[in-house]
C-alpha cells in the first residue's frame, strides 16, 4: 500500500473473524476503504457481508480482528454503537430498522438529539422544518407527520436512508448502504444515487452493498467480493463486466450449474399458451385503488405486474388473497367464482402469497428453520395429543435440500439466515401445498443472483406442473427476464399488456412512463 492509499483510508479492516454454533460467518477478512470512494461490497447470500456490517456498526462483537477508522486502531471486539456512531459510521440495513409506530419525521432525528426547548419540550415546528428538507432532497413520497406503518416498503427505504445521511457535514465519514435500493423503482434509485455521489464527493466513505449488479457497476469505483466468510477477490468496476462479476461472486464451478438453471427457466412456448385452460379469470375487480380489472391467467402462465410506485401492484394481488376487500367485479378460479374474505379461505383454495415485507409478513423470525418450512400444514404433524417432531425434521429436511437452502440445521433460528434463504423457506412453505395460483410480491427483494435464480427454478417448475404465477418485481430487467407477458397498471388501472415478443426493461419502462406523462398533460 502507498503512503498517499494509506492517508485516503477511512476505514481499514484485518482479520475479522466470527463465529456461531455450527457455522463460520467471518474468517480472517481485510477490507480497504477510501475517503472519497463508493465501494461495493457483493457476494451470495450467506456470505457474510451482513455480519461484518454489523460488526463495523458495533451490534455483533467480533471475536478476533482489528479496526481502523480515521487513523485510530482498535480491537474489532471493542467497538460498540456509540462508538461507532461518534467515530462516524452511519448505516442503513437491509431490514432498515426503523420505527412503524413513529413518524417520518420522528424516526428522521432518531440517532440524534431532537430540538427542544429549554424546559425540554420537543420544538415540533422545527423537527417538522427538518423532515421537510429531508424529503425533498431525496423525493420521498411522504410528509412528516405519516406514520412508517402507514408507508410502502420503498418509502420506508428513503427514509432510512435520508436518516443516514443526517449530521455528516464538515467531517469525513463512513456511509454504509445495505440493500437501499431494493424496493426502489428506477426513477427513485437515481435520484438516491445522486445524494450519494454527493457525499462521496464531500470525502466521505460510502460502502454500497447491493445484489443488483447493474447498479455495482454503475455507482462504484470498486467492488470486495466476499464468498463463504472470506473475501476472494476485489476489482476495479470500470475494467469489468456483469458476467465476470457474477462469475466472481458465485465461483467458476458453478457458471455451468447457473446455465443449466436458466435454460430450464425459457418462457412458455406460445402453442402452449394457446391450448391451456383458463385458470384464474378477473372481471371489473375494485379493491382499494383498483378499479375496473380484467385480468386472466392460463394454467402453467407466468404473468408479470408492472407499474410505478402507487400503481396497485400489491393491492391487486391482495385482493385476490383475500387480504383486501373486494367491492365491485368477479373472480374465477379454475372456472369457479370466488369470494375470498380472508387469507385463510384463498390458501384453502389453492392460492398462496409471498408478500413483499419477508421480515414482517413472511417469516416468523423467533421459530426455526424446520418449524417455518411447516407452519402451512402443521394440522398434519398432530397426533395423539402431541406434535410429531421427527417427522416434521424429515420432511423439512427434504424441503430445505429441495430449494437449496443453506443453514447450518434445521433447528437454526429463521432469523440468523440471509434473506435470499428466508426467501426459499417461505417459498418453500406455500409450495408443498402444491398451490393451484402463486401471487409473489417483490420475490427477490435482497436476494443474490444465484438464490433468485432458484426461486424462479421453483416457480417454473410449479408452473410446469399446471399452476399459475402472478410475479410483482420493481425490478423490471429481472420482470423481463422471467415472466411471459406482462401487465401494466396505472393509478389503479390496468392500462397495457406487453407480450413475450416485445418484452424487455426498455419497452416496459416505455409504457409505463408514456401513461405517467399522457396523465401529466
Amino acid at each position: 500500500m502507498s503512503e498517499d492509499t494509506a492517508r485516503s483510508l477511512l476505514l481499514s479492516v484485518r482479520g475479522i473473524a466470527k463465529a456461531y454454533p455450527g457455522t463460520r460467518a467471518l474468517d480472517g477478512v481485510d477490507l480497504d476503504v477510501r475517503g472519497g470512494e463508493i465501494h461495493a461490497l457483493v457476494g451470495g447470500n450467506g456470505c457474510g457481508k451482513s455480519t461484518l456490517i454489523k460488526i463495523l456498526c458495533g451490534v455483533v462483537e467480533a471475536d478476533e480482528g482489528e479496526i481502523r477508522i480515521a487513523g485510530e486502531s482498535m480491537e474489532a471486539a471493542r467497538v460498540h454503537p456509540k462508538l461507532a456512531y461518534d467515530l462516524g459510521i452511519r448505516v442503513v440495513h437491509q431490514d432498515l430498522a426503523v420505527f412503524p409506530d413513529l413518524s417520518v419525521a420522528e424516526n428522521l432525528r432518531l440517532g440524534t438529539e431532537y430540538p427542544s426547548t429549554r424546559f425540554g419540550q420537543v420544538r415540533w415546528g422545527v423537527l417538522r422544518k427538518g423532515a421537510d428538507e429531508a424529503i425533498e432532497k431525496l423525493e420521498i413520497a411522504a410528509h412528516p407527520d405519516d406514520l412508517i406503518r402507514d408507508l410502502p416498503v420503498a418509502v420506508r427505504a428513503q427514509v432510512a436512508a435520508a436518516r443516514a445521511m443526517r449530521g455528516m457535514e464538515g467531517r469525513p465519514g463512513i456511509i454504509i448502504l445495505d440493500e437501499p435500493t431494493a424496493s426502489l423503482p428506477r426513477h427513485e434509485v437515481h435520484v438516491l444515487f445522486a445524494v450519494v455521489r454527493r457525499m462521496a464527493a464531500a470525502g466521505h466513505a460510502v460502502i454500497f452493498v447491493s445484489h443488483r449488479l447493474d447498479e455495482v457497476l454503475e455507482l462504484t469505483q470498486r467492488v470486495t467480493v466476499m464468498r463463504d466468510g472470506k473475501v476472494v477477490a476485489e476489482h476495479t468496476t470500470s475494467r469489468l463486466t456483469e458476467q465476470e462479476l457474477i462469475a466472481s461472486i458465485i465461483g467458476e464451478g458453478a457458471m455451468t450449474e447457473r446455465r443449466e438453471h436458466l435454460q430450464a427457466q425459457e418462457r412458455w412456448p406460445a402453442m402452449e399458451a394457446a391450448m391451456a385452460s383458463t385458470l384464474l379469470k378477473v372481471s371489473g375487480l375494485t379493491a382499494g385503488p383498483l378499479r375496473g380489472i380484467d385480468l386472466e391467467l392460463r394454467a402453467g402462465e407466468v404473468v408479470g405486474v408492472a407499474g410505478l410506485l402507487g400503481s396497485g401492484r400489491s393491492e391487486l394481488l391482495r385482493a385476490l388473497y383475500g387480504d383486501l376487500p373486494v367491492s365491485a367485479g368477479k373472480i374465477e378460479l379454475d372456472g369457479r367464482r370466488v369470494n375470498f374474505r380472508n387469507p385463510g379461505q384463498a390458501i384453502e383454495a389453492g392460492v398462496i402469497m409471498v408478500p413483499e415485507d419477508r421480515v414482517n409478513g413472511g417469516i416468523f423470525p423467533d421459530l426455526t428453520v424446520d418449524e417455518n418450512l411447516s407452519m402451512s400444514v402443521l394440522r398434519q404433524y398432530w397426533r395423539g395429543g402431541r406434535f410429531r417432531r421427527s417427522m416434521i425434521q424429515k420432511d423439512a429436511g427434504t424441503l430445505r435440500s429441495k430449494f437449496r437452502v443453506k443453514t447450518p440445521s434445521g433447528q437454526t433460528a429463521i432469523r440468523s439466515l440471509s434473506g435470499g434463504n428466508q426467501q426459499k423457506v417461505v417459498l418453500g412453505r406455500w409450495l408443498r401445498l402444491d398451490p393451484r395460483l402463486l401471487l409473489l410480491d417483490e420475490p427477490s427483494q435482497g436476494v443474490d443472483v444465484g438464490a433468485r435464480e432458484d426461486i424462479y427454478a421453483a416457480v417454473r417448475q410449479a408452473t410446469g406442473l399446471g399452476s399459475a404465477a402472478l410475479i410483482v418485481t420493481s425490478d423490471l430487467e429481472e420482470l423481463a427476464q422471467v415472466v411471459d407477458r406482462a401487465v401494466i397498471l396505472f393509478e389503479g388501472r390496468l392500462v397495457a399488456e406487453v407480450p413475450a415478443s416485445g418484452l424487455s426493461a426498455q419497452r416496459l419502462n416505455e409504457v409505463i412512463y408514456q401513461w405517467g406523462e399522457a396523465a401529466n398533460v
